[in-house]
């Protein structure tokens, strides 16, 4: 049996999702940088609208998917995209020090919630998150698994965080010569490990995480 044709156009799916909800208006975050040991943890929520994305608009979204699914050449024109159609983004960075001070399972759903925050979208919109419900945010929201391959508006959120994220470690990588974060993004490779073993761990690192604390 021949192997089925990949999905060549995730990105109108996603965005039928999203208007089958039945809100003029869909609001999603997502977050990059949970699992690494290094760096800030980055959040995006991203408005959109839709129902009035005409036809040209649509065609430039078909490749919206998650972004763990696509290259980072295609997040690159993706994320210009997205600046171009969305209502409003917003972005929120949570440093390595506050990670340490509160715990990556706190920073991570208080950036998802800042980020919703400031998007400061409509009354009346659906205002869905990628994998976790945010006890601190007052706003009714949807807890959506998978997300970032289900909803456009999560799609999105996942594009800009992820490249808001590679451009702060590309800067680090500079800041912070040797060990290779613009390659890896402060995950724990076996570069970055060799890295660690190599130097020590520097002010970037999350010191509350077990293989940086060992190290230190």
């Amino acid at each position: 049996m021949a192997a089925p044709a990949r999905n060549r156009t995730p990105g109108l799916a996603l965005l039928a999702h999203d208007r089958a909800l039945g809100q003029r208006f869909v609001a999603g975050v997502d977050e990059a940088g949970r699992g690494a040991l290094a760096g800030p943890l980055v959040a995006a929520a991203v408005l959109l609208e839709p129902g009035a994305l005409g036809a040209e608009e649509q065609a430039l979204l078909m490749r919206l998917n998650d972004s763990k699914k696509v290259s980072a050449s295609v997040r690159d024109e993706l994320v210009l995209v997205i600046g171009a159609v969305a209502l409003s983004i917003a972005v929120v960075a949570v440093a390595s020090t506050e990670i340490d001070e509160h715990g990556i399972q706190a920073a991570n759903l208080g950036g998802l919630s800042r980020a919703l925050d400031l998007l400061a979208a409509p009354a009346g919109a659906a205002l869905l998150v990628d994998g976790f419900a945010l006890p601190m945010q007052e706003r009714a929201h949807r807890q959506l698994v998978k997300g970032d391959a289900t909803s456009a508006a999560i799609a999105a959120a996942s594009i800009v965080a992820k490249t808001t994220r590679d451009r702060v470690m590309e800067g680090l990588d500079v800041e912070s010569p040797g060990y290779g974060f613009a390659a890896h993004a402060g995950y724990g490779t076996a570069l970055h490990r060799e890295a660690i073993t190599r130097l020590g761990p520097c002010h970037v690192h999350r010191f509350s995480f077990a293989p940086i604390a060992i190290a230190a």
